[in-house]
């Protein structure tokens, strides 16, 4: 198995520090730069005092010539900066995007999503959009992986199933999902200083939300037809992690819930990570945060034909740095869960 020398850019955030955890206990993995802006000179864990037993290096500013030092490099950065980084690849190096720089198939939905012209157009054919649990050994083929946003995760995994089975109507999929306020990034606390942020819920990028766009692109890969109405409003809660998504749903003619439990059963039975539970389960977040899994519920509704789907996740893991680890056990041949358990 390869012993693989990994770069981190954007150390420092949550992702960030969420997957240095889990790569410095990966036995295939040596942790060869930090890198960061701010916090260059610094050790990390002057950001997180579990990593102080770690041995592990101090943060510098990313060179390009680190590139010939590396076999992996994981990106958490703002967005644009994965495609400058992007250009420098060598042909044995593998970028695993964590942000948002290669989730759309095209420069022109990334400029009008993102609002900024795409850094590295050249390079989105390069990229693939890796939910592992479908796009598994097409990985292996791609320099550029992008890992989906937490968002679309807790939604795509229950309702790609139910898409490729034919049995939804499209034309009023309603999505409400809830996220620990590490989603927004370190800056929250000085962008909702004074707001109550820890004593509130607040939903924003109502209508709009930019994971809007990467939700839609991938369901429409796995459907004949190319329009969906589907409304997503997410919302920040006063919790550190986890999303809860609650999807509302309405099945063409008489799928029982059984039916729709079934199909969650035989597309997930040998997937590690994903946990179809009980009907009518109720989820909390906390059965998830800390680990790479997400919890998958179907419940009834006093309607015929209409049901609630819940879904759970660990945003900075199974939304984020998780995904990205099994992401690149699959693409280098390794045991999908090394790390993660």
């Amino acid at each position: 198995m390869p012993n693989l020398n990994v770069l981190i850019a954007g150390s420092t955030g949550y992702i960030g520090i969420e997957l240095i955890k889990i790569l410095s206990k990966h036995k295939n993995v040596s942790i060869k730069y930090l890198c960061g802006n701010t916090s260059v000179g610094k050790n990390i864990y002057f950001y997180e005092k579990s990593l102080r037993s770690k041995k592990l290096p101090k943060i510098v500013k990313f060179k390009k010539a680190f590139l010939k030092d590396v076999d992996v490099i994981f990106t958490a950065l703002p967005n644009g900066e994965a495609q400058e980084i992007s250009k420098y690849l060598l042909e044995k190096n593998v970028l695993i995007d964590i942000a948002a720089d290669f989730r759309l198939n095209s420069a022109r939905k990334y400029l009008k999503w993102y609002k900024q012209n795409h850094r590295a157009p050249q390079n989105i054919i390069k990229s693939i959009y890796s939910l592992p649990e479908f796009t598994e050994k097409k990985i292996k083929n791609y320099q550029i992986i992008s890992c989906p946003g937490c968002y679309p995760t807790s939604i795509l995994l229950p309702l790609v199933p139910l898409i490729k089975k034919n049995i939804l109507k499209l034309d009023n999929i309603i999505i409400d999902s809830k996220s620990g306020y590490s989603g927004a990034g370190r800056g929250v606390h000085k962008k909702y200083a004074g707001k109550n942020l820890y004593e509130s819920i607040k939903a924003y990028g109502v209508g709009f939300h930019r994971h809007n766009s990467e939700i839609e692109q991938e369901l429409k890969k796995f459907s004949k037809k190319r329009k969906f109405n589907i409304t997503f409003t997410p919302h920040l809660s006063p919790m550190f992690k986890g999303i809860l998504s609650t999807i509302y749903i309405e099945t063409k003619g008489n799928n029982s819930i059984n039916k729709i439990n079934k199909i969650f059963k035989n597309t997930y039975a040998k997937k590690k990570f994903i946990k179809v539970m009980k009907i009518n389960s109720l989820l909390s977040t906390n059965d998830v945060i800390n680990t790479n899994y997400c919890h998958i519920s179907v419940c009834k509704t006093k309607y015929k034909n209409k049901y609630i789907i819940l879904s759970a996740i660990d945003n900075l893991i199974k939304g984020g740095s998780g995904q990205a680890v099994q992401n690149m056990n699959i693409k280098f041949n390794l045991p999908e869960s090394r790390g993660l358990l």
